[in-house]
């Protein structure tokens, strides 16, 4: 069996690649970054993400599994670059720094941002306890500090109802919740791609806080399917300490083979 989905890769391509780049106009082959300390970057608002994206099958695709942090870009025609020697980390694992500034190398002069993120294992955090996430970067000028209540938990959809989870019937209404629990999504996803099919239908569904309710169309052909649910949440601040502001989303979204009868 070969299933792909096509929201897959959207996902992760949306989520798993959060760095806003911006083009440096009339600046040439002149453009330079301006070097800064950590707080020199202030009055910058830090975006965050949790990436958990499951798959069924196949190689899982970059930043699947990720948090995510981003500086915004300075305005008007600087670009910044933070100064060599900073440190980020991730409840105490170090996170890969990028410390931005000009990327000339595409031809053109392109503003990338600070950013800094860490790829995780899925498996070893639905083995742990949840937790609060805490982001932490700091130079020898100062500290960048966010915490995000239970920020760090193995999202998962759970199936509720009668009957199993990978049999579902045409006409037959069924539902799946959030976890944890005590975590609202927004709009919850729900797509259907049938084997051997190429493209994913959506399937209107109902949200009641973290449970959506779906009905199988009574026209989907008896086959098996990917089963697809997806949705972003939000996450209380706790901390947000070095920068203007704090920002961001998690986002899961979850691969399931199903036998529709």
């Amino acid at each position: 069996m070969h299933l792909l989905s096509s929201l897959r890769r959207a996902a992760v391509t949306v989520v798993g690649s959060l760095v806003t780049v911006g083009l440096l106009t009339g600046c040439g082959d002149d453009a330079e970054s301006e070097t800064l300390s950590l707080t020199g970057l202030a009055d910058r608002t830090l975006t965050w993400a949790i990436s958990d994206v499951d798959v069924f099958e196949g190689v899982e695709p970059p930043g699947a599994h990720r948090v995510t942090l981003d500086f915004s870009l300075a305005g008007g025609e600087r670009c910044t670059r933070l100064n060599d020697g900073a440190t980020a980390t991730f409840n105490g694992q170090p996170m890969t720094l990028e410390l931005g500034g000009i990327n000339g190398t595409a031809g053109r002069d392109v503003c990338e941002p600070t950013r800094a993120f860490l790829d995780v294992d899925p498996n070893v955090w639905a083995q742990q306890p949840v937790e609060d996430a805490r982001f932490v970067i700091q130079d020898g000028s100062g500290t960048v500090s966010l915490v995000l209540d239970n920020g760090k938990a193995k999202r998962t959809f759970s199936f509720e109802g009668a009957g199993a989870a990978d049999r579902l019937s045409r006409g037959q209404a069924y539902s799946y919740r959030w976890q944890p629990s005590d975590e609202v999504p927004g709009p919850v996803t729900v797509t259907l791609l049938r084997e051997g099919g190429t493209a994913a239908a959506t399937v209107p569904s109902t949200q009641d806080g973290g449970l959506v309710t779906f009905t199988i169309p009574a026209s989907t052909p008896v086959a098996n399917h990917l089963l697809t649910l997806s949705g972003s949440a939000s996450a209380t601040v706790l901390e947000c300490a070095g920068v203007a502001s704090c920002s961001g989303a998690v986002f899961h979204s979850e691969e399931r083979v199903v036998t529709i009868q």
